[in-house]
Formats: structure tokens, C-alpha cells, sequence
């Protein structure tokens, strides 16, 4: 079977979630997930069903290219941080976002959404699989205010009850997004 790399990657994604958490482990234990970024629709639905409301702020873990923090700073006229791991794309969405005049409204941190600061975060934007969901979860009880709300891509954070669940087809694949509110959860 002659498979391309964005399809290896998008079966990846998809039988991930049906992979027990166990299974779905990387050899560098820092790595949450792999590199494929969100599309644009599922990114205007999640931070759609998140009710970004301007001036608050928008985390996303794992940022890649930015796309979610940009377009909650654009459209939703949010604060956005973006957390990335990886320091080459960092350096690139950094980059991307001071060119686009967004350097006011959306940081860019090389760091690791394990341990960085979440607690300022209004909402939470996740496209991690469920193993790196499970791991987030103590540090997401642990910093979030009861106000604040999780949207996770995907992967739902399990022993959590969405308040919404939301299942659309992008591109030919099915996708989910998740909203979990932390007064629910």
C-alpha cells in the first residue's frame, strides 16, 4: 500500500484514539504529540464552542504553527499564548507572528505545557493525544480557575464530562472537538 506522509499522519491521529494511553507513547518522554496541525475549520469551531470573548486570554499547548492563538487574537480579539516544545518551529511561529503585527496580542513561548504556567488561561486549546491529555490533567485541575474552559482536538481527556461534543468532517476525515468546562468537568 503507497501511503503519503499527511496520510500516514492522519491514520496516525485516528487510530490513536482508539489505542489504549499506554500504547500511545513517543521515545522522547517531553513529546505530547506529533506534528500535525489542526485545520482551520476545526480551529474556528473550537475556539467558536469555547466562546472566546475578546480580551481574554487563549492558551494553546503545543502551538506548531500558531494557527489557533492567531486566530483567536484575530477573530476573537483575544490575548493568546502559544507553548511549543520543539525550538525550530518555535523560532518559525514567532517569526510568523511579529510579521503579522501580532506581537502585542500573542506570545510565543519555547517551553514545555507540562510545567509551564497555565493558571492565567481563560481557555485551554488541546491537540494532544489522550496519553499527553492524561498527563495535563493534574496540572490543568491544579491551575485553572472554575470559570475556565478545555477544548481538545480529537482526544477527549478522559474521567471528564464535555459540556459539547462537536463532530465534523474537514478535508474528507472526521474530526471531534471536545469542550470541557473546569466548574463540569
Amino acid at each position: 500500500m503507497n501511503l503519503s506522509f499527511g496520510n500516514v499522519v492522519a491514520l496516525l491521529c485516528l487510530t490513536a484514539g482508539a489505542v489504549p494511553g499506554t500504547a500511545q507513547k513517543f521515545t522522547n518522554p517531553d513529546t505530547l504529540a506529533p506534528s500535525y496541525p489542526t485545520p482551520q475549520a476545526v480551529v474556528d469551531e473550537m475556539l467558536t464552542m469555547a466562546q472566546v470573548k475578546p480580551g481574554e486570554t487563549v492558551y494553546d499547548l503545543g502551538c506548531g504553527d500558531g494557527r489557533i492563538v492567531i486566530t483567536a487574537a484575530r477573530q476573537f480579539k483575544a490575548h493568546a499564548v502559544g507553548i511549543e516544545i520543539r525550538r525550530e518551529i518555535y523560532e518559525r511561529t514567532k517569526t510568523k507572528v511579529a510579521a503579522l503585527g501580532l506581537s502585542d496580542q500573542v506570545q510565543i513561548v519555547n517551553g514545555d505545557a507540562l510545567v509551564y504556567d497555565i493558571g492565567p488561561a481563560d481557555v485551554v486549546t488541546l491537540y494532544l493525544l489522550t496519553s499527553s491529555n492524561e498527563r495535563l490533567k493534574p496540572e490543568l485541575i491544579k491551575s485553572l480557575k472554575p470559570t475556565a474552559r478545555v477544548v481538545s482536538h480529537d482526544f477527549e481527556i478522559h474521567g471528564w464530562k464535555p459540556a459539547a461534543v462537536h463532530k465534523m468532517m474537514v478535508e474528507g476525515r472526521p474530526h471531534m472537538v471536545y469542550l470541557y468546562r473546569m466548574n463540569a468537568r
